[in-house]
């Protein structure tokens, strides 16, 4: 299997992103979100102009997962002074159970230690059982909850979850 990891720089690439997230979102959040919330999430956070705003004035890095030559996920980083914030990592429903996420955590570890980073940090739906399995055996712990407002009357209920690099 030959696992990519591809920059996102052209607003191409970006339209991608976008429409993967859209995609993926109301895949994986179907059982823990109503549909309004998802739908309001993925233009806040996932859509072309919310992407493009991030990695042109947030600091934010994409990177596009590559499976041979399909597209199957996208992550999402900030670097920080000390730390890499793990905004995003998607990976399509028919592409999961491939090891990916194996690879996807290598090189987010590999672009940490490369940037003299000590800790990879994220947050995670607090009901978003899957995942947090995947972080724990991955070795992340969780640190703290935290529910941020995001506007139009929702919230991120959320854990904290570190990995020391």
């Amino acid at each position: 299997m030959n696992t990519r990891f591809h920059k996102v720089k052209e607003q191409e690439e970006i339209n991608v992103v976008a429409e993967l997230g859209t995609k993926i979102w109301h895949e994986h959040y179907s059982s823990i979100l109503e549909p309004a919330q998802i739908d309001y999430m993925v233009d806040k956070f996932q859509s072309a102009n919310a992407v493009a705003l991030q990695i042109n004035d947030q600091g934010y890095e994409y990177y596009l997962i590559k499976d041979e030559e399909s597209v199957v996920g996208y992550i999402g980083l900030v670097m920080e002074t000390d730390r890499v914030f793990l905004s995003k990592l998607y990976i399509a429903k028919e592409a999961r159970g491939k090891g990916l996420a194996s690879k996807a955590f290598a090189f987010i570890t590999e672009l940490a230690t490369s940037n003299k980073k000590q800790a990879i940090w994220l947050t995670v739906n607090r009901y978003n059982s899957g995942s947090i399995a995947v972080y724990e055996k991955k070795g992340f712990i969780k640190v703290r909850e935290q529910v941020s407002d995001i506007g139009n009357g929702y919230v991120m209920d959320d854990y904290v979850m570190e990995l020391v690099v």
